[in-house]
């Protein structure tokens, strides 16, 4: 980064700070005014929403949760349909670049020592999909001698130690108390730090917004008892989404009966997206 970026970049952070410092002189102005968790500073985001309120849902209390989710990748037939019921549901730009959710599939072919790997954005399954906004992949393997072949679902892995927190220069991106990481927008300068820092590529830069963007588990959903849109429109169960703080939730049953394995442990990250069925090469 250039040195004239980076000095309006700290100007910018210096200028949020002392805001910030301005707006708990009135705090109680603003909590009254029901703008709670999302737009507190990044310490107050941990706090119990039992001592201040609700957030992001009336009666939710976050300390009583912990999620996580899991991926069976032997059942996954990479249909897509999580990638269209995340878009509808998240608002995320209809073309095959822009994904809180995407699925990659991995192909050994007789004679070859490591796989081929793809996704919906490939430009030669973009082309068979006849547009940007449809999403399928390819027959491009029909004549070939295929020895393995899976598809693997990847989303954010909401980390317990995430890098995207840490390099946030403003407190934007957080860990809530229920293991979900999320972006407040009202922070974000747009500086796509935590993009970079992302060792899963789970991030992408919002240009219409000017914001970073990934996937929440659909946080305005599972705060109210409801499934992530992606694990709801799976037709084979492929996705789990659950309660770890319940023994018998789906994710900590397919934790405790699946040896189950994360991304890219040697990261430090500590992801909370947990896989079956796939290869060392998925990363």
């Amino acid at each position: 980064m250039k040195q004239e970026a980076i000095s309006s970049l700290i100007a910018r952070r210096e200028f949020l700070r002392k805001l910030g410092g301005a707006a708990s002189c009135a705090g109680a102005a603003a909590v009254g005014a029901g703008t709670l968790g999302v737009t507190e500073d990044a310490a107050a985001k941990n706090e119990s929403p039992a001592a201040s309120g609700s957030f992001p849902t009336p009666d939710y209390d976050w300390s009583q949760h912990r999620w996580a989710y899991g991926v069976d990748a032997t059942k996954c037939i990479g249909c897509l349909r999580c990638v269209e019921a995340c878009k509808r549901e998240n608002d995320v730009a209809g073309d095959a670049h822009h994904f809180r959710t995407w699925v990659e599939r991995y192909v050994y072919l007789e004679g070859e020592d490591r796989p081929r790997i793809d996704s919906h954005h490939d430009p030669v399954n973009i082309e068979a999909s006849g547009s940007e906004k449809e999403y399928r992949f390819a027959n491009r393997y029909k004549d070939a001698k295929v020895k393995k072949a899976f598809f693997v679902p990847k989303i954010c892995n909401h980390c317990t130690h995430p890098a995207c927190v840490q390099v946030c220069p403003t407190g934007a991106t957080y860990r809530t108390e229920d293991g979900v990481v999320l972006i407040d927008h009202k922070y974000c300068i747009g500086c796509q730090y935590c993009v970079q820092a992302c060792p899963y590529a789970a991030r992408y830069f919002n240009e219409r917004k000017g914001v970073s963007d990934k996937c929440t588990w659909c946080y305005h959903r599972i705060t109210k008892g409801l499934q992530p849109a992606c694990v709801e429109v799976c037709p084979v169960g492929a996705r789990i989404f659950g309660d770890l703080k319940d023994e018998q939730s789906p994710i900590s049953l397919f934790i405790r009966n699946n040896r189950v394995q994360v991304l890219r442990p040697e990261t430090g990250n500590a992801p909370n997206v947990y896989y079956v069925g796939i290869d060392k090469e998925v990363s």
